[in-house]
């Protein structure tokens, strides 16, 4: 093989990374995937204000990132912070911050699918999610969670059925927060 070809085939590797990069990062609404994108810092505390958050609340953020919205429902609320995370590196960005921040204490973030966790202690779920994927977490927040749960979803609003036991309360449209609670 000669060096101009292998020059060849790793920029065209690397294109293609990019562009795989790219895609996580905007992929749009219907898709099966949920891309990391942000919560705003206002419309987090916003949307914790919304679900009147306490120290006495066990605040989820099920697709946690880099653990922002557990970071700040200790730190601004101390409530207990508990995030799930199935990526690695921004799960390792967020325990480094946590332990930045020394909130070992109030903040616990695992990694895995949050499919796979029992949600059952939490009072207030956080979520960012794609409407696909809202779907299928509707049966479990529905089976897991107690009465009086408050579910904060930013952007995106839950297709709740007649059987949810999850019921829509109210929208701050500012900060395109809506907020549910089990019944």
């Amino acid at each position: 093989m000669s060096i101009e070809f292998i020059l060849i085939n790793v920029f065209f590797g690397l294109i293609a990374v990019i562009g795989l990069i790219i895609l996580w990062f905007v992929l749009p609404p219907d898709s099966p995937w949920s891309p990391w994108w942000q919560v705003p810092h206002s419309n987090i505390l916003e949307g914790l204000k919304l679900a009147k958050v306490t120290k006495k609340d066990t605040v989820y953020d099920l697709g946690s990132g880099d653990g922002r919205i557990p970071i700040l429902a200790a730190k601004d609320f101390g409530a207990k912070g508990v995030g799930i995370e199935f990526d690695y590196i921004r799960h390792l960005i967020g325990w480094l911050r946590v332990k930045g921040l020394r909130l070992e204490q109030l903040v616990t973030l695992k990694r895995g699918n949050f499919f796979d966790y029992n949600i059952s202690d939490a009072t207030v779920i956080f979520v960012y999610l794609v409407p696909r994927v809202l779907d299928k977490l509707e049966p479990k927040l529905s089976s897991e969670l107690k009465k009086g749960t408050r579910i904060l979803s930013y952007k995106y609003k839950f297709k709740t059925s007649k059987k949810s036991r999850i019921r829509f309360i109210r929208s701050d449209k500012k900060n395109e927060i809506h907020l549910y609670k089990i019944t």
